[in-house]
């Protein structure tokens, strides 16, 4: 059984950092990608990055680039989203999904498709 496990979120101020974790088990391959999607207040959830365990590629949503980096530590397996440069607008509940890999896994992250999904952590960025 797949799980993940979201931690790090807390309060900071805008222009300060975070960095949460996504710690991933049960996987019976090594071909997945694990990514953070976000859901403010009263908005619909939105993706935010995502990472391949097999070649370590990436995938940034656009006006992100530059604030936020994702990486991915095997041995722990665990993934890391570093947040640099908050802003209040980035407050959300931050969520981690996984899904194995495929030719369509930009196109199944940015609509929301990952299978599995582990619980929020809440980052609130005052002003």
């Amino acid at each position: 059984e797949v799980q993940l496990q979201a931690s790090g979120g807390g309060l900071v101020q805008a222009g300060g950092s975070l960095r949460l974790a996504c710690k991933a088990s049960g996987f019976t391959s090594d071909d997945y990608v694990i990514g953070w999607y976000r859901q403010a207040p009263g908005k619909d959830r939105e993706e935010v990055s995502y990472i391949s365990n097999k070649d370590g590629s990436t995938y940034y949503e656009h006006s992100l680039r530059g604030r936020f980096t994702i990486s991915f530590d095997k041995a722990k397996m665990t993934v890391y989203l570093q947040m640099n440069s908050l802003k209040p607008e980035d407050t959300a509940v931050y969520y981690c999904a996984a899904d194995r890999s495929s030719w369509m896994i930009a196109e199944r992250f940015i609509s929301r498709a990952f299978p599995y999904w582990g619980q929020g952590t809440l980052v609130t960025v005052s002003s």
